[in-house]
């Protein structure tokens, strides 16, 4: 296969945050796919409990100063950029924003800035997709990774259908059965129908307004997909979609050993 741009968009990647299957997955794959040759981004969101000191993270002017609209409200974008100190030297970019990331834990609700985690996750999805147009780099492939990250998949298929910077994107949804949960707040639905958000997108998460009708969403929007620990409840709830894709779901086995063979040939699938 041609060398493809991919963009990675993970709520959460190793060493930065606690390691879980997740947050190694997110940076297993983009090592693999850089390997194979592939030029890549990786986004992720700066959450307060990142010590930016000890990761040296520092600002990309560039990319920051932007307005990013959420729910008719302006949220001024900051990007910072480190890179990883274990000898790959793969970049990962930070989405920072005070009100939304300075909270001292990821998805808890906090009195203090009480945005919703939808909220949290339009802002750090739409800074993303900003970024990546001011950057002037065009994704063939967009794959997200989590629950926070799924509504990207929702959006790329609505608003950005017809954006000559991702219309033309593959997409991939990976997620962990162990995810943490939190609530996505009781505004979701205004969130997303200030930005036209479908009826399809809408209906799954009237059905399960939580984490696991993220997770639906992710896989219902996505030409591919990835489950890490799925045990038959899991199985069951995303089945509907995850039946649908184009190509088979990879799933654990396959992802924790072989991670490089496993993703090439799910490139190359939606690539044929």
């Amino acid at each position: 296969m041609e060398p493809k741009k991919v963009l990675f968009i993970t709520q959460e990647i190793a060493p930065y945050v606690a390691s879980t299957p997740l947050s190694e997955l997110s940076i297993r794959v983009p090592a693999a796919v850089t390997e194979a040759g592939h030029d890549i981004r990786i986004f992720t969101p700066c959450y307060g409990t990142i010590n930016e000191r000890r990761n040296q993270l520092h600002d990309v002017i560039r990319l920051s100063g932007i307005n990013i609209i959420v729910n008719d409200s302006d949220h001024p974008l900051i990007v910072k950029v480190a890179s990883m100190q274990d000898g790959s030297r793969l970049q990962v970019y930070f989405v920072d924003n005070d009100e939304f990331f300075k909270r001292k834990s990821r998805f808890k609700a906090d009195p203090k800035y009480p945005n919703s985690n939808m909220e949290r996750s339009v802002f750090f999805i739409r800074s993303v997709f900003e970024a990546v147009k001011t950057l002037r780099w065009l994704p063939d492939i967009i794959h997200c990774f989590g629950w926070f990250s799924a509504p990207a998949l929702l959006y790329l298929k609505n608003m950005y259908a017809d954006d000559p910077y991702f219309g033309k994107a593959k997409t991939i949804y990976s997620t962990w059965s162990g995810e943490e949960h939190a609530p996505i707040g009781d505004n979701w639905r205004e969130v997303l129908e200030f930005d036209k958000a479908d009826k399809k997108g809408l209906q799954i998460l009237e059905e399960r307004p939580n984490v696991e009708g993220l997770q639906q969403l992710g896989y219902a929007y996505a030409d591919g997909g990835s489950l890490i620990g799925g045990d038959d409840a899991t199985r069951e709830l995303i089945a509907p979609y995850t039946n649908a894709l184009s190509h088979p779901l990879i799933e654990e086995a396959e992802t924790a050993e072989g991670v490089s063979s496993a993703y090439a040939a799910l490139y190359e699938h939606l690539f044929a």
